[in-house]
C-alpha cells in the first residue's frame, strides 16, 4: 500500500522521530489489524496525521480502521466516542490501545456536509448534529477542558514577543484575556467536540447526519462552533455568511450569542496561529479574527 506523500510528510513534520518509527512500523500495524479482525484493509481515504481506511470483514460488512500516532490523542478520542455512544456519533466498535487502533462503523452513504451547497440548510443540519451531541462533561475524566486551549495561547504569546505571523502580539494578548475571562465563567461544563466542522460530519442514510473525528475537550457549546463557522467560507462575503451562523446557532441552540462571538474571537486567534508556517497561513482564518470582531462590536450596539 503506498502511502499519501503529504500524509507522511505530516507525520514526519509534528512527529518527528516516533513519527517516522509509527510509519516504518504501520504495515505491521496493518497486518496485525487484519489478522485480530479478520478484516481486509482497503485503500486509505485522504489523510492528515492518522491512518484512516475501510475494510472488509469476511461476511463483506464494511467498517472503518483508525490507526493514531499519539498516544494521548488516541485516549482522548476512544473515551469521547464512548462518552458519546448513540448521541449523533459513530459508534465504536472495538479497540485496541497497545497498538492504538479504533476500529468503527462505516457510514453511508458518507459524504460531508461540506458537500451540501445551500450553507443555511447545511448550518441547519450541523445544528441538529449537536443538539444529538449534548451530553453533560463527566466527573471523572482525562480529556482536557478549553483551558487546555487558553494555556496553549498564552504560552505563543510569550513565545512571540512580535507576534505570529500576521498576528500582533497584542492581538495574542488580548485573545488571551478573553479565554481566560470565558472559562473562568463558564456555568455548564460539556463534553465537546473538540473539533466540529463540515467534514467531520457524514451523512448516515434516511436524511441522518452522524459526527466522526471527535477530539474529546470539556467546555461550552459555544465553543465548540467556532471551527465550523471558520470553515467554507466564500472569498467574498463572508462577514454575512458568519453572521448568518451565528444567528442560525444562536436561535437553534439557544445559545447566548455575546460569549459564541466573543469565544469565536479568541478560538479564531489560536486556529489561525495553528496554521502559520514561515510566511504562510490560513487567510480565511485570519479574516474570521476581524469578523467576529466586528461582530461583536454591532452585537453590543444593538
Amino acid at each position: 500500500m503506498k502511502l499519501q506523500e503529504s500524509f507522511v510528510q505530516s507525520v514526519r513534520l509534528y512527529f518527528k522521530e516516533k513519527g517516522e518509527e509509527w510509519l516504518e512500523n504501520l504495515p505491521n500495524t496493518i497486518k496485525y489489524c487484519e489478522q485480530k479482525w479478520s478484516i481486509k484493509v482497503q485503500e486509505p481515504y485522504s489523510l492528515s496525521i492518522n491512518f484512516v481506511a475501510p475494510a472488509i470483514k469476511g461476511n463483506l460488512e464494511e467498517v472503518v480502521v483508525k490507526i493514531c500516532v499519539s498516544e494521548e490523542e488516541f485516549l482522548d478520542e476512544w473515551e469521547a466516542l464512548q462518552l458519546f455512544a448513540e448521541k449523533g456519533i459513530v459508534q465504536l466498535i472495538d479497540s485496541d490501545k497497545q497498538g492504538r487502533i479504533i476500529i468503527l462503523e462505516k457510514l453511508s452513504p458518507g459524504h460531508s456536509l461540506a458537500e451540501v451547497t445551500d450553507d443555511e440548510e447545511a448550518c441547519l443540519i450541523a445544528a441538529n448534529v449537536m443538539k444529538e451531541l449534548s451530553a453533560r462533561a463527566p466527573v471523572d475524566t482525562r480529556i482536557p477542558t478549553t483551558k487546555s486551549r487558553e494555556d496553549q495561547l498564552h504560552k505563543l504569546a510569550e513565545e512571540h514577543p512580535n507576534g505570529v505571523g500576521p498576528i500582533s502580539n497584542a492581538t495574542l494578548n488580548k485573545a488571551r484575556r478573553i479565554f481566560k475571562y470565558l472559562n473562568n465563567t463558564t456555568n455548564q461544563q460539556m463534553l465537546l467536540h473538540g473539533d466540529f466542522h463540515h467534514y467531520n460530519v457524514l451523512s448516515s442514510g434516511d436524511g441522518l447526519w452522524t459526527a466522526i473525528d471527535p477530539k474529546g475537550l470539556i467546555g461550552e457549546i459555544e465553543y465548540d462552533l467556532i471551527q465550523y463557522m471558520l470553515n467554507k467560507l466564500p472569498n467574498k462575503g463572508a462577514y454575512q455568511v458568519i453572521e448568518k451562523r451565528v444567528d442560525i446557532f444562536t436561535k437553534e441552540l439557544d445559545l447566548d450569542k455575546e460569549r459564541l462571538l466573543l469565544w469565536g474571537y479568541c478560538h479564531t486567534v489560536l486556529a489561525t496561529a495553528w496554521t502559520v508556517d514561515g510566511k504562510t497561513y490560513n487567510n480565511s482564518f485570519y479574516r474570521g479574527i476581524g469578523i467576529f470582531e466586528n461582530l461583536y462590536q454591532a452585537n453590543l450596539n444593538g
